[in-house]
């Protein structure tokens, strides 16, 4: 008997777990599965894990604290070689400080083997019962229209009621990704999922994030709307920082720092999780949200196709978007119009 087989699982876990096996990831039988987890996550894991075992695959799950201290320096050799013998993956666990480079390594052997990836980073039992119970199929309707007009688009132009302004450039020689929760071995993509994203040509104006920002300061910081953080963007890179939370402002400015391009607009992305109805301070379901998201660092170059990269990668979130492409409006104040 497994550890996992002594977790008592809470019921409201099983749709969501369900939804991610069935849906989301598509396992069949004859796919092998590697679940990475921690120890915070463990009884997601146990929901997960049943419905892996309903469908009868082999599986392996393992426990990052089992094989190296946390934060992670880099992600154990055994836990790649194990990941690189299967089809179909999750990743389960809770971030911490410093370890988005042995996410990225993991992330380079799913790139390498196509594995079909779920990346539940931060994963909780609020985005268990929200973001995980929604209509998938219906999402990936919607994202593939809305990446269809993104691909023919050359600008964005997107506002806010908080105040953003932004202006996006965009290249047919940089590809738009679509990560909407149904994952193909394309791309690995985020559960809850809902979104399309591309790196930008080249993006000025002011970015308000009065929702959430990314990686480890999420769980820092929550929920911005009280003390919002307002960016002004000029040749794609993050010049200014203004908020009324001065710990804010330097732990970003921080960040932002830590390489050449960890300043630089790496993503440009587009929510379209239409099951959400309110931010609630995490940035893996927030992101999700049906707006607009951007992101600083990594461009996923692997994947859009960029020239350059970084070793970090944030992402900011911002309420009641209204976006055009090109001179068509797809949103306004945070409703889809197409």
């Amino acid at each position: 008997m497994s550890s996992f087989d002594q977790i008592q699982i809470d019921p409201e876990l099983v749709p969501g777990a369900e939804n991610a096996i069935a849906v989301c990831l598509r396992l069949a039988p004859s796919e092998r599965i590697t679940i990475i987890t921690d120890r915070e996550s463990m009884e997601i894991c146990a929901a997960l894990l049943q419905q892996v075992r309903r469908v009868g695959s082999p599986h392996s799950v393992v426990v990052l604290e089992d094989f190296a201290p946390r934060p992670l320096q880099e992600m154990p050799a055994p836990i790649l070689e194990d990941l690189a013998r299967s089809q179909v993956s999750i990743f389960c666990a809770v971030a911490q400080t410093g370890e988005l480079r042995s996410r990225i390594q993991m992330t380079a052997v799913v790139n390498e083997k196509k594995i079909r990836h779920g990346h539940m980073v931060n994963i909780s039992k609020q985005i268990m019962c929200e973001g995980m119970r929604a209509d998938y199929r219906a999402i990936d309707d919607l994202s593939s229209r809305l990446i269809d007009k993104a691909r023919r688009t050359r600008r964005i132009r997107a506002t806010s009621k908080g105040g953003s302004d932004l202006v996006a450039d965009f290249s047919p020689n940089l590809r738009w990704l679509k990560t909407s929760g149904i994952i193909t071995t394309d791309k690995w993509g985020n559960l809850p999922g809902g979104e399309i994203f591309t790196a930008p040509l080249a993006v000025n104006g002011l970015m308000v994030v009065d929702g959430v920002v990314g990686d480890y300061l999420c769980q820092k910081y929550g929920d911005l709307k009280k003390s919002p953080l307002r960016i002004t963007i000029k040749d794609s890179r993050a010049t200014v920082l203004e908020s009324e939370n001065q710990e804010l402002v330097n732990d970003m400015r921080a960040y932002l720092a830590t390489d050449q391009n960890s300043n630089r607009t790496g993503e440009f992305a587009i929510g379209t999780n239409i099951g959400l109805k309110r931010l609630i301070g995490n940035i893996l379901q927030d992101e999700k949200f049906p707006g607009l998201h951007i992101a600083f660092g990594h461009p996923y170059a692997e994947h859009t196709g960029a020239d350059w990269t970084s070793t970090t990668h944030i992402d900011c979130v911002g309420r009641d978007f209204s976006i055009w492409m090109d001179n068509d409006q797809v949103m306004d104040n945070g409703t889809f119009l197409l």
